[in-house]
This record gives structure tokens, C-alpha cells and sequence, in this order.
């Protein structure tokens, strides 16, 4: 049986099966291997029914799946794939997640979406290094938000579930009240800054939303200047204001005053003077109690240069 006369005779059979009206391909997309996307809606209803609600199947949209070559435009010609009857992941390009590379999948949606300004650090990004393919987090079929296949910040969580444990934690960002989103602070396609923020630098990031903390100020803390990640996690912590330790113990990683004696961890009676003399400073917000300016101070004094209220 030759090319032609097998891809009719499925074709045929697949009318006879689906009782619907087959469109038959054109002489010029036969000789390319194209069938058209009526033949594969005769025996991939719910896929078509999927993909035709989706941003994809909308015509109007210039450049879409649909304006091309439908189902054909992602999956490759399917001629072959109906001389195999069908056969799973045979004669047509497939996007499971063991029938096809993470990079030639992407590089499919590519075809289209690469001059997007979002795609522009595909390249640089996390995710591509690690084969992490479109299909991963969207699908060409789904009609949500950007083709989603799930909502915010689930989506993200369904790999990084350490992200999502800290998240939990009694001090976090409200990304799971859904008040912040992963996509606020990370960008999911690449980037220049690291762990692809959107930011050049960590301290950056943090200023947009917490620009109070980014002065200037007369007195500079030199860890708040550096690098906010000193003292906070961004995902979570069980201390409060998301501190990588309680004080006084982040406190004296880097201080051992004499004026405050690093003896905490045996005697709490830290304080000298007959002002303080037998009395416990290091309860409630511990150093913080006096120092409470403490990511920068505007008093000339030395008042401001030891960030005390």
C-alpha cells in the first residue's frame, strides 16, 4: 500500500469509527507529510476540544498554532504517524515526559516565543541547565493564565518543596496567602542576577519593596549594606522579621563588645553599671531593645553610630 492510499485508508477508517466529516489535506501538505488537524481530531477529541479553548487554538492571533499549521505547527508532520496507526510517540513529535529531550522541546515552543522579551536569559537560566523544558510548567493545550498548568505559587512548589517547607514557617512572605508571587522576586525564564532575581543584586531586590531600608543613611551597618541575606532568609524562618537566628545570637556572629560581655550562653547578666547591674537586657527583641535602628541611623551623634532609639 502506498504513502497516499495508507494515510486515506486510516483516515477513512477513523471517519467510520468517529462518524464526523473528514477535511481532507491538501496535495501540497500531503507531499509534506502534513494531514491537517482534522484528521487528528477524529481520534484526539479531548486533546482538540483542550487545544481549541486554549490561546493557541485562536486564529485571530497572528502567528498562533492555529493560523499555521494546527496541530502540525508543534507535533510535526503526522503523516507517518497514521501509517503507525497511531502508535504512541512513533512518526510524530511527542512531548511526554520520556519521549522526547527537555532542550528539543523547548526548542519547539521556541520557534515562536524566542524574541519574547521574558526569553531573552532562557539561555542563561537555572532551568534550562538543569532540563527543565516549557512543557514542565505549561501546556499548549491548557486554557489558564499563560497556558499555566497550575496556579501560583504551587506551580513552583511542585519542585522546590524545601522552598515551600520554609514557606510554612512562622515568619515568610505572604506567597502563600497569595498576597506575593514567586514571579515577584525570580525570574522562571533566566536572568543576570543570581538565583535569577530580578535584580543585579540581592540588596536590590529587597529595596523595591522595602525602600525604607535603603537610605542613605549618616551611619551605615556594614552587613545591611552588603547583603541583606546576612541577617534574613527571603523564604521563611521560625525567628521573627525572617532572621537567620535569634538575637542576641546573630548579633554576636559578628560583636563581642566589652561594653557587653559575649557571656550569654552562661549568664544572661550581661550588662554593666549600676544602671543595669543584675538585670536581663536580653529578653523580647534582646540587642534590638536599644539598637533598634539598625539598618542604618541619621543622628551625627554617637547615639546614631551605635544605632541606639
Amino acid at each position: 500500500m502506498g504513502r497516499r492510499h495508507s494515510i486515506f485508508f486510516f483516515a477513512t477508517l477513523a471517519i467510520s469509527l468517529a462518524g464526523a466529516v473528514l477535511i481532507l489535506p491538501r496535495d501540497d501538505a500531503e507531499s509534506a507529510g502534513m494531514v491537517g488537524t482534522e484528521v487528528c481530531r477524529l481520534c484526539h477529541p479531548d486533546r482538540y476540544m483542550s487545544y481549541a479553548a486554549s490561546i493557541h487554538g485562536k486564529k485571530v492571533v497572528p502567528g498562533n498554532p492555529d493560523a499555521q499549521d494546527g496541530c502540525e505547527s508543534c507535533h510535526g508532520p503526522g503523516a507517518a504517524h497514521v501509517e503507525h496507526k497511531g502508535e504512541k510517540g512513533v512518526g510524530i513529535f511527542a512531548f511526554g515526559k520520556r519521549l522526547s529531550d527537555a532542550r528539543e522541546k523547548s526548542g519547539r515552543c521556541l520557534r515562536c516565543h524566542e524574541e519574547f522579551r521574558t526569553l531573552a536569559s532562557w539561555d542563561m537560566g537555572r532551568h534550562r541547565r538543569e532540563d527543565v523544558s516549557c512543557d514542565n510548567c505549561h501546556s499548549i493545550h491548557s486554557g489558564g493564565p499563560k497556558n499555566l498548568k497550575n496556579t501560583l505559587p504551587d506551580l513552583c512548589w511542585s519542585c522546590h518543596r524545601i522552598v515551600r517547607a520554609e514557606g510554612n514557617k512562622q515568619s515568610h512572605h505572604p506567597v502563600k496567602e497569595r498576597r506575593v508571587s514567586c514571579v515577584d522576586c525570580h525570574n522562571q525564564h533566566g536572568g543576570f542576577g543570581p538565583k535569577m532575581i530580578k535584580a543585579d543584586a540581592v540588596n536590590e531586590l529587597c529595596y523595591n519593596c522595602h525602600a525604607d531600608k535603603r537610605g542613605p543613611h549618616f551611619w551605615e551597618h556594614p552587613p545591611v549594606e552588603e547583603n541583606c541575606r546576612t541577617c534574613h532568609t527571603p523564604h521563611g524562618s521560625n525567628h521573627s522579621k525572617l532572621l537567620v537566628q535569634k538575637p542576641p545570637q546573630l548579633c554576636q556572629s559578628c560583636h563581642n563588645a566589652i561594653g557587653h560581655p559575649g557571656s550569654i550562653y552562661t549568664n544572661f547578666e550581661t550588662f554593666r553599671g549600676s544602671a543595669a547591674s543584675g538585670k536581663n537586657r536580653m529578653f523580647a527583641r534582646s540587642c534590638l531593645n536599644c539598637h533598634s535602628n539598625i539598618h542604618g541611623s541619621i543622628g551625627p551623634s554617637t547615639r546614631g553610630k551605635r544605632f541606639v532609639r
